[in-house]
């Protein structure tokens, strides 16, 4: 099983070529991290699955003009995998830098999505990078490597679906400076419905209230419930064409359950709704 890496570079074309990604601030969390930016602190985003943390940090890697690597975390995600290991190449064996080292080194935004996923050396192997000492022991190297001064950590993780799973421990949470996502207000979310796909108002509205019906729904005892992300995905079906039932049903209704009967319920309050 695999790690997955995306690596997203800075723009180097001209400005009326480029168009950063879209993201709408709700509260000051722009600023924030600007000022962590700034000083060199790690930052932790919390919240629900589909609120925005991944494309918070596109945004802001676009906003400070800064190439963004990410390692979607999960089980297996160990620090070897992280920090580089040793390869065979024709008849030597020759050292690979993992993202980790490559971010540090070239003075990256390293963005750990779902970090609470990882195994806990993956942990371990930061903690050096979120104090003062700014730096990564390799220790199958034997050497150690100072950060660049223009790198930054960013780990996010989901408090509500590791609930009694896996937890960061309170020595690795206080590491950082943590920002609190949420799902937006009814206007925000229209907004951002309206802006991402070009949908009509009146329709994006109906999409959101949808969503904060079914959110409100605790008694289905739902894994998780309608992200921003799941609207936008409907927004985008039905402004293609789809129509507007089909498209809540697969795009809102279809990944919340498997279960026949919720799925059952929930399209019919949708299809009363839209």
């Amino acid at each position: 099983m695999t790690t997955e890496i995306s690596h997203i570079v800075k723009s180097e074309e001209p400005a009326r070529y480029h168009k950063p990604p879209f993201y709408k601030p709700i509260h000051r969390e722009v600023e924030v991290f600007e000022h962590a930016y700034k000083n060199k602190l790690p930052i932790l985003l919390k919240g629900p699955t589909g609120t925005g943390k991944t494309r918070f940090v596109e945004f802001m890697a676009d906003k400070l003009n800064q190439n963004v690597i990410t390692v979607s975390c999960h089980e297996e995600t160990s620090s070897t995998d992280l920090i580089g290991r040793y390869i065979i190449k024709g008849a030597e064996t020759i050292w690979v830098d993992g993202p980790l080292t490559n971010a540090i080194k070239e003075g990256a935004i390293l963005y750990l999505d779902e970090i609470a996923e990882a195994r806990p050396d993956v942990v371990v192997a930061i903690h050096s990078l979120t104090d003062h000492r700014k730096e990564l022991y390799i220790d199958k190297l034997g050497v150690t490597v100072k950060a660049h001064p223009d790198f930054m950590l960013v780990a996010s993780f989901n408090p509500g679906y590791q609930k009694g799973f896996k937890e960061l421990k309170p020595s690795t949470r206080q590491r950082f400076v943590a920002i609190s996502f949420q799902y937006p207000s009814e206007k925000d979310e229209t907004e951002i419905l309206m802006a991402e796909t070009g949908l009509a108002q009146d329709t994006a509205k109906k999409l959101v209230n949808i969503a904060n019906k079914i959110r409100n729904l605790t008694e289905l005892g739902l894994t998780e419930t309608v992200s921003t992300r799941l609207l936008v995905d409907a927004a985008l079906l039905i402004n293609s064409g789809l129509p507007k039932r089909l498209s809540v049903k697969v795009a809102i209704v279809a990944p919340l359950t498997d279960d026949l009967e919720i799925t059952q319920a929930l399209t019919d309050l949708c299809d009363l709704m839209i």
